[in-house]
């Protein structure tokens, strides 16, 4: 980031009063970087001492000025030079990073949806980055700290910074949308997801489409159109809005989609396009970024180069050889949606039919009173895709594998285990040379030991 003037930015977060020693201090001082991580604290960062679930970042203020933090914002406990005090420093960086992207030079795409956010902004990077210089969320920094931190990352010369909105309850996506401020803003689809917090799938719908809220005056609105109620919400509230999907009449639209192993091949306006990402989500996810790079006046022959050298994406859908066995590693997170799309992919993975499918299956977590029903519904998804072997890890999963059982026409193999690490224990009797395995739940099965393990034992 910019250097930045520490008076500066106790105006603009509303720090208490200092006294007259500290205003003088701070007239001519100024700080490089931001960080709310007194492990990674660089010398010239401004620490926002947070506090969360885990750990209160008032704690760490002494060490992070150690590690050469040259001020800090508190909201308690901690009194003097160079300390900012405000009443909630959450809420401070969030107003900070809105008043520095006003003034950066850089446009601000902004994406948000119940599947596909990561992927999408990793292809639209990808892409972009030929043609711009481009800033990306890092990981998936999607929260009221996370977008913070993004917008705040980025260098003076970028001129495109890609963010990610997430959202566990209504308002969070109205409240990040107006500190990013996009320019331009995509939903990449709706499902159910976080339901816990959402009860049903049109108060999703309304949280994904406030990001609109926060666009530009000339921002752009880009929404996948094979959601009907979400085209249908985005008409009744009269959002203007362009479209990417597999539907007739989508601005941006595939056609002739074939899968083959962990690629897929389609076409865009004429233009065949072969993007090294597995499964019709990927398709779609590639759509909503080629809808994103049009905006900055790419061309779909650029896509099209740039598309065909796509990186796989960390633990979404990530294809590992791990000695004879395929494993497709998709343990970042899960809901309904994203477990459809892969087990789609496992099916398509074994085109010969010779070879055995087996999905460790984690809980999908934040469903709510629903839970039980859409676990239910996974099962029947399971049994249709042919798995061979379902290891079932958690309460859920179990209602999952129990569902499976029941509704397949063949011999399907069912094992429960209420830990991932009792799992863990147990993959060496249960897979086979050649097997080729899903690895997914969601993010509190921290199934990615699973992964190791698999590694460690037949590589």
């Amino acid at each position: 980031m910019k250097n930045f003037s520490i008076a500066d930015l106790s105006g603009i977060i509303k720090a208490h009063p200092m006294n007259r020693v500290s205003r003088i201090e701070y007239r001519e001082s100024s700080f490089t970087g931001v960080s709310t991580d007194s492990r990674t604290a660089k010398p010239g960062d401004c620490f926002f001492a947070i506090a969360g679930d885990n750990f209160d970042g008032h704690n760490y203020v002494e060490e992070a000025f150690a590690k050469g933090a040259v001020c800090a914002v508190v909201s308690e406990g901690v009194e003097g030079a160079p300390v900012l005090k405000v009443d909630d420093t959450t809420k401070a960086l969030g107003d900070f990073a809105r008043h520095y992207r006003r003034k950066a030079g850089y446009k601000v795409v902004a994406i948000t949806g119940s599947v596909g956010k990561t992927t999408t902004r990793q292809i639209a990077y990808h892409v972009l980055s030929r043609h711009y210089r481009v800033f990306q969320a890092p990981k998936n920094f999607n929260n009221s700290i996370g977008l913070p931190l993004t917008l705040l990352g980025a260098d003076p010369e970028d001129q495109i910074v890609i963010a990610e909105l997430g959202s566990n309850y209504p308002g969070e996506i109205a409240y990040l949308t107006r500190i990013a401020l996009p320019d331009v803003a995509v939903v990449t689809s709706v499902h159910p997801a976080h339901l816990a917090g959402f009860a049903c799938l049109q108060t999703i719908i309304q949280e994904k489409l406030s990001i609109a809220g926060g666009l530009q005056p000339d921002g752009v609105l880009i929404i996948n159109a094979d959601c009907d109620q979400l085209v249908s919400a985005c008409r009744a509230k009269g959002t203007g809005f362009c479209t990417f999907g597999k539907s007739d009449g989508c601005r941006c639209q595939a056609r002739n989609i074939t899968h083959a192993g962990f690629g897929s091949r389609f076409t865009i306006d004429g233009k065949q396009i072969y993007l090294p990402l597995a499964g019709s989500g990927n398709v779609e996810n590639a759509l909503a970024a080629w809808a994103v790079c049009s905006q900055f006046g790419l061309t779909i022959e650029d896509f099209a180069r740039a598309a065909k050298t796509q990186p796989a994406v960390s633990m979404r859908a990530e294809p590992l050889q791990i000695g004879t066995l395929t494993v497709l590693n998709d343990c970042y997170n899960a809901n309904p949606a994203s477990m459809k799309n892969a087990l789609d992919i496992l099916t398509h993975l074994n085109s010969t039919g010779k070879r055995r499918l087996v999905f460790i299956c984690g809980d999908m977590a934040e469903l709510g009173r629903q839970a039980e029903h859409l676990h239910a519904e996974l099962g029947a998804s399971i049994a249709a895709a042919g798995v061979h072997l379902l290891m079932a890890v958690g309460k859920f999963a179990k209602i999952a594998a129990v569902a499976a059982k029941r509704t397949a026409e063949y011999d399907l193999q069912t094992k429960c285990f209420d830990d991932t690490l009792s799992a863990c224990n147990n993959l060496k009797g249960f897979i086979k040379d050649y097997d080729i395995i899903l690895v997914k739940g969601s993010r509190t099965a921290k199934l990615e030991m699973a992964v190791e393990r698999l590694k460690a034992a037949f590589s």
